[in-house]
């Protein structure tokens, strides 16, 4: 019998709806070399607001990963959520797989959109590309949010066990389930408190909708990231930047988080927010975003105390 309904693609239309409807309208950017990147960019733009640049991670597309923030964001920015390459309508014939690459596809969008300063606020996978962006594009990067980011990552880590898989291919096969047991397996890993009553029809239809377009390519995306990655050959970035982590990450833990504030020094503060896992996107959005406004929007509000607000601050 042919599916007559799908969960996913209803909530693609639902997400595309609330997004234009706050205020955005979604655009294609063809780049050239083959590369073309599909963002929500403001419809109409504000010079009396400051930018803001979303970056997603992993997961579907940036709708699925930004939809809890678009209108709050949208009250106090001009807010630009690129789909990166290889998720939503974002691709590239190029061969370059890096988050250096993503960063200057991601600065060519903005570019494009006349935008010569944002604040960056990137999520997992997404705040390895917001770091390349600040080092690369340093007069472009005004402040900087890394939510989750493993950026301090070394390929011996996942020898020396510090992660739940035991190689990247295993990673890969949860980060990109291809079966229901792989959804629920990636439920457990990403969530402090997992739903575990999905029916596996639901999961199949996120599968086929979102999960089995470009699969080479993200597996190649997640190589790049591991691949000969070292701490000493991370720069330091001089903007100031937020970390914020969940307490139980499971997928980049937050000794990663104490590493990249150690790493960043005085130019950094750190927030753990308690009993999250790594999507507090999903899982604690107010608390993520009281954060976020905290430190872009408040003036008379120092990062430092901005983190004893909520979570758990640490220096």
């Amino acid at each position: 019998m042919a599916k007559c309904f799908s969960f996913a693609e209803t909530r693609n239309r639902c997400f595309r709806f609330s997004f234009s409807k706050a205020g955005l309208k979604s655009t294609t950017i063809d780049l050239g070399d083959g590369t073309v990147m599909h963002c929500w960019v403001p419809k109409t733009y504000k010079p009396s607001k400051p930018n803001l640049l979303l970056l997603h991670g992993v997961g579907a597309n940036a709708m699925w990963q930004w939809s809890e923030f678009i209108s709050p964001f949208i009250a106090r920015f001009n807010v630009y959520v690129p789909d990166l390459l290889f998720f939503g309508d974002s691709y590239t014939t190029r061969p370059e797989r890096t988050e250096q690459f993503q960063a200057q596809c991601v600065a060519g969008v903005l570019r494009a959109q006349g935008v010569r300063k944002t604040n960056v606020v990137g999520i997992s996978y997404g705040g390895f590309v917001s770091y390349s962006l600040a080092v690369q594009f340093p007069e472009m990067v005004e402040k900087l949010v890394l939510c989750c980011a493993g950026v301090c990552m070394e390929d011996k880590d996942m020898e020396d066990g510090m992660f739940p898989v035991k190689s990247v291919d295993e990673a890969v096969s949860i980060l990109f389930p291809q079966t229901p047991e792989k959804v629920k397996e990636l439920l457990k890993v990403v969530f402090y408190k997992p739903v575990t009553k999905v029916p596996s029809c639901f999961m199949q239809d996120f599968i086929d909708v979102l999960c089995t377009e470009y699969l080479q390519e993200r597996t190649e995306l997640i190589d790049a990231l591991h691949k000969d990655r070292k701490m000493s050959n991370l720069p330091k970035i001089t903007q100031p930047t937020l970390i914020i982590w969940g307490e139980y990450d499971k997928v980049f833990p937050l000794e990663l988080g104490h590493r990249l504030k150690r790493h960043l020094e005085e130019n950094a503060q750190l927030v753990v927010i308690k009993d999250c896992g790594h999507a507090m996107n999903a899982e604690k959005p107010k608390e993520m975003y009281k954060h976020i406004k905290s430190f872009l929007v408040d003036p008379k509000l120092s990062p430092k105390k901005a983190n004893q607000t909520n979570g758990q601050k640490v220096d």
